[in-house]
């Protein structure tokens, strides 16, 4: 009964990738939002500079997207070492993401996307839900995207994109 919920998981993802149309090679929509801290960060502020990291989560202070955030949080020496900034998106407010990232000493900005503007530009909106799927997305320095990971294991995301950093 695992391997089907697998099986059956992996297929929507890649469903919903395609059908927003956003494969390797292709350009990243760009964006803009507030971060926790109430700053505006933008996809063009990296333009050049570093490599992206933009993680898609469902919802804040939830177990497995704790998981996720902590386990970038303690690879982000690492990811940063490699080039790469890191940014998580969740439907979730400002407000919500700052006792987030101030709870779990997050060193990266979260983006508040309560109108679900990124979310859809990337195509991980869960249907009915209106969240976030977990998704990440690798863009380059020139902004096209390298890599998506759509099989992402909270408790070890920070390897599985030490992984993708590793390959570009």
């Amino acid at each position: 009964m695992s391997s089907i919920r697998t099986l059956f998981a992996t297929a929507l993802a890649a469903l919903s990738l395609s059908a927003a149309g956003l494969k390797p090679g292709m350009p990243a929509p760009a964006f803009s939002a507030q971060d926790q801290n109430g700053r505006m960060v933008k996809l063009a502020d990296f333009a050049g500079k570093s490599t992206v990291v933009l993680y898609f989560y469902p919802k804040d202070d939830t177990p497995g997207c704790t998981k996720e955030a902590c386990s970038l949080r303690d690879g982000f020496a690492a990811i940063k070492a490699k080039g790469a900034v890191v940014l998580g998106v969740s439907a979730d407010d400002v407000t919500s993401h700052a006792a987030f990232s101030e709870k779990y000493h997050l060193p990266f900005p979260i983006l508040a996307d309560p109108g679900h503007a990124i979310i859809d530009a990337y195509g991980v909106r869960m249907p009915v839900m209106g969240i976030a799927k977990r998704v990440t997305f690798i863009i380059g320095r020139d902004g096209v995207i390298r890599e998506i990971l759509s099989d992402v294991k909270a408790a070890e995301h920070d390897q599985q994109v030490l992984r993708a950093l590793a390959s570009l």
